[in-house]
C-alpha cells in the first residue's frame, strides 16, 4: 500500500485556479491512468484516474485533500518545419497520425528521422528545437489523434 496522496480527478485549463504545485511532463508522459509523479517541489504524489487520460499544458490533478498540481508541459526535442506551403506539409503529418503543433508561421512535432526525410524531400524547412509540445487535439477536440482500430 502507498502512503501517496491520490489524485482521481483533473481539472481542465480554465476551470480552476490556486495551484498547490506543478508537474512537469513530456507530451508522451501526459497520457495516463495510473502512475506515481513528483511535483517541482519533489512531492510525491499517486495519480490514479478511472481511464487513461490525455492532460493538456493547464490542466491540474486535484488530490485527495484537495490540493491543485498544475500541468505542465515540459521542454522536449522536437522537428520545427516551416516552408512555403504549410497547409500541405500538414496534410502529409496528419496523413501519418503525428501529433503536430500548428502555428501561423510553423509546425512543431515529436523528431522522427522517416518524417523528417519526408518532409525535406516536400521541400520543407526543418529545424531541431528544444520547447514544450502542444499539439493539436484529435478529431472533435478529444485529445489525443488514435489510429482508425481503435
Amino acid at each position: 500500500m502507498t502512503d501517496l496522496t491520490p489524485a482521481h480527478t483533473i481539472k481542465r485549463s480554465g476551470h480552476w485556479d490556486d495551484a498547490h504545485d506543478c508537474c512537469v511532463l513530456t507530451y508522451d508522459e501526459r497520457f495516463l491512468r495510473r502512475k506515481r509523479l513528483l511535483t517541482a517541489r519533489n512531492q510525491g504524489f499517486l495519480v490514479d484516474l478511472p481511464h487513461t487520460e490525455s492532460l493538456n499544458h493547464g490542466d491540474a490533478f486535484q488530490l485527495e485533500d484537495g490540493k491543485l498540481i498544475e500541468v505542465i508541459a515540459a521542454e522536449e526535442a522536437l522537428l520545427e518545419i516551416t516552408g512555403d506551403d504549410l497547409v500541405r506539409l500538414a496534410w502529409h503529418i496528419g496523413n501519418r497520425h503525428c501529433p503536430c503543433q500548428v502555428e501561423p508561421t510553423r509546425l512543431l512535432i515529436q523528431n522522427d528521422h522517416v518524417i523528417r526525410d519526408m518532409l525535406g524531400k516536400l521541400g520543407a524547412t526543418l529545424r531541431d528545437v528544444s520547447e514544450p509540445f502542444i499539439p493539436e487535439g484529435g478529431a472533435y477536440g478529444h485529445g489525443r489523434t488514435h489510429s482508425h482500430a481503435h
